[in-house]
């Protein structure tokens, strides 16, 4: 299959996020990403755009009752990771120090001795690798 009809080949994408606070969530990200922001905020839905040449969104929307995914849920009441993120990295060490400074923080359980699993200001898991 060549893909769902009415896509052309150069069409765009976005994964979406969801956040009780898409602003403090986009700034993150955008700066975890060297992604600049709009430069109108709303409150409600935000979308992150790669530099040129790259298709593909990243947005955040507001969800007044959103509870932060738990990894790895343990308990049926956690609410587990639907999605997560993999951002290759020259320099795990350095990135997480990058996104620890930006608001993330280390995730108790490292499943891989060569990834970091990190959670963003929202609690979403997203993992740092290098890509050898």
């Amino acid at each position: 299959m060549a893909g769902i009809a009415g896509r052309g080949r150069d069409a765009s994408w976005s994964a979406v996020l969801d956040s009780d606070d898409p602003k403090t969530l986009a700034r993150f990200y955008a700066g975890l990403l060297g992604w600049e922001l709009p430069e109108k905020l709303d409150d409600t839905w935000i979308s992150l755009r790669p530099p040129q040449g790259q298709t593909g969104y990243l947005s955040f929307q507001l969800e007044e009752n959103y509870r932060p995914p738990v990894w790895p849920a343990e308990n049926p009441d956690d609410v587990p990771m639907q999605f997560h993120l993999d951002i290759a990295v020259d320099d795990v060490a350095a990135a997480v120090a990058d996104a620890t400074a930006l608001g993330a923080r280390l995730a108790d359980f490292q499943p891989q001795d060569d990834v970091r699993v990190m959670l963003d200001p929202a609690g979403h898991p997203f993992c740092l690798w290098v890509n050898e």
